[in-house]
Formats: structure tokens, C-alpha cells, sequence
């Protein structure tokens, strides 16, 4: 990932040139491809893509949540465990897998 050197936002490949993704700044510069081929470049994401924990987690036999419904079945038990995805200053993730469908999701507190 390539950082402007204006105002520090990200850049984007334009031809032959890094633009600015920052509408207010025009910043760019000379597209470098020996640098770039050690960037990874990932296309945005659906919510369908995303992978909430490993497939073979073992939810079952964990507590059950009833403050959640499920947007698959709607159900509202789901199992539940904590993670601290950020970093320790910041409230843990809960991610659910409804015991009804198998659908999993996250709640952030």
C-alpha cells in the first residue's frame, strides 16, 4: 500500500501514475513496479466472504446468548464465545453461530 506524501492518504494505480484517493489533495506520483510487486491487492469484500472464526470451531457447548436474533432463520439463541480482536484497551468480540441454522456472525459491544 502506497501512502501519499501530501496529506498521507492512501494512493491508487491510475495508467502509469499514483493518485491520491483524497479528493481535496492532488497528490501523485510515478508508478514504482519493482515496489508494487511486493504489495498484495485485495478487491473489497462481501459480507457472504467474510469468515467470522474457523470453520471447525466448536461452539457447541458453549453459553447461550438470548439477546440476538439470527438474520437467517431468526432465531433467537445463538452460541457464543469472546475474542479480542483489537487491541486490550477495547471492549472483546462476540461471535455467534445460531443453533438453529449454523449461521455465524459477529456483535461488537
Amino acid at each position: 500500500m502506497q501512502f501519499c506524501d501530501d496529506c498521507g492518504s492512501m494512493m491508487k494505480a491510475e495508467g502509469d501514475r499514483m493518485v491520491c484517493t483524497n479528493d481535496d489533495c492532488a497528490g501523485s506520483s510515478e508508478r514504482d513496479r519493482a515496489r508494487e510487486a511486493a504489495f498484495v491487492t485485495t478487491e473489497k469484500q462481501s459480507d457472504e466472504e467474510l469468515i467470522e472464526t474457523e470453520e471447525g470451531a466448536d461452539f457447541e457447548g458453549k453459553p447461550i446468548a438470548t439477546d440476538v436474533r439470527c438474520e437467517e432463520c431468526g432465531s433467537t439463541e445463538a452460541y457464543y464465545t469472546f475474542l479480542q480482536t483489537a487491541s486490550a484497551d477495547e471492549p472483546p468480540t462476540r461471535f455467534f453461530k445460531c443453533t438453529e441454522c449454523g449461521k455465524r456472525w459477529r456483535g461488537y459491544n
